[in-house]
């Protein structure tokens, strides 16, 4: 049984329609990531599972309760936000401690469910000290520490991590994914970043002008993307998108025509099209190679070097920049000729509209 649904939710403020008809079922000990760019919806309903934005039409149910007009306080829902939120004047113990005591939990079993979530947290030598006495990534611990000792079913994470650094963020994730494992609690977590949703969720939701665009395992999205939006969000470096035109040789298969590329052919199959139609070709980085039975005449314009892989960014005379991941990228420098070379098979289309061709 899904532990959380929603099922034909909408949000207006007035005629503005922000959330528009969402259904998604949610598994107990699911953790699930609403991924999408800024404005797409995805903290406002994240806001409605919690309880601090009205559900305009359309029902929530947790645990198979209808909990549209439950009080937030009932719902079994504890939220971290991206601000911290600590009271500076209280210790870390005093802070993570504070929604119990303002609910009337006896002090014996405050004590016991802090010491727990400090032992989780790894918090226990910084209980008595004050926030302005802790790292970004210290507050955040007891931010996360203060909705665990409420024991809720459900956990909700608002970009928790955008007021961290690059190594922060990752070293958190790394705590987050941990906390995970550790609780097998229900986590919805809300985030602007593909690679936090890449690294964290068991199923991601992408979101777009609030519509889900595809769910799915983060491999499922980054393999099958429904369409080029998700295709491109998801991935980084993201996917190199290539327009095309869809042609039929002499003997009556088609094939692609890549005008901005020299008018190179690509022998794909592409079922239920008119010649003469617009399609998208969309390649990931790493399909290109030294081997394959379609190739690109490109110019490398720059050369990212990570160590064991190099990024070529190269382009078809003033076209747009292609990202190849080569292996051998050392012996490359900028202005080089290079034939980038994949197979056609692992090329997916896209119609004009930007949805998937199978």
């Amino acid at each position: 049984m899904s532990e959380l649904q929603l099922k034909h939710v909408r949000k207006s403020y007035g005629n503005f329609e922000v959330i528009k008809g969402v259904d998604l079922d949610i598994k107990t000990g699911e953790f699930v990531v609403f991924v999408g760019p800024s404005g797409c919806g995805k903290s406002t309903l994240l806001r409605m599972i919690a309880g601090l934005e009205e559900i305009t039409s359309g029902d929530l149910t947790i645990g198979g309760e209808r909990m549209n007009d439950v009080d937030p306080s009932k719902r079994g829902i504890a939220m971290v936000f991206q601000s911290y939120a600590l009271y500076p004047h209280m210790t870390v113990r005093e802070n993570m401690g504070f929604a119990l005591r303002f609910a009337g939990v006896p002090k014996a079993e405050i004590a016991q469910r802090v010491g727990e979530a400090a032992n989780i947290l790894e918090l226990g030598p910084l209980l008595d000290r004050k926030p302005k006495q802790l790292s970004g990534g210290q507050r955040q611990r007891v931010a996360i520490g203060r909705a665990i000792v409420r024991h809720p079913k459900i956990f909700l994470f608002d970009e928790p991590l955008s007021n961290l650094d690059a190594e922060l963020r990752v070293h958190m994730r790394i705590e987050i994914a941990r906390l995970h494992k550790k609780l097998a609690t229900t986590i919805i977590y809300v985030t602007h970043d593909q690679v936090e949703a890449m690294t964290l969720a068991d199923k991601i939701v992408v979101m777009r002008g609030g519509v889900v665009e595809q769910v799915g395992s983060p491999l499922d999205l980054y393999d099958d993307p429904a369409n080029l939006f998700v295709a491109g969000f998801i991935g980084s470096p993201k996917m190199n998108f290539l327009k095309g035109i869809v042609e039929t040789n002499a003997g009556g298969e088609k094939h692609v025509r890549l005008a901005d590329f020299g008018n190179a052919t690509l022998p794909i199959a592409v079922k239920d099209v008119t010649p003469g139609s617009t399609v998208t070709i969309g390649i990931r980085p790493e399909h290109f190679g030294d081997s394959g039975s379609a190739s690109l005449d490109l110019t490398i314009d720059m050369l990212e070097h990570l160590g064991g892989e190099t990024f070529a960014y190269a382009r078809h005379g003033d076209g747009e920049l292609i990202i190849i991941e080569t292996k051998n990228g050392r012996g490359l420098k900028s202005g080089d000729s290079i034939a980038a070379r994949f197979e056609p098979t692992a090329a997916l289309v896209f119609d004009a509209d930007g949805r998937r061709l199978r």
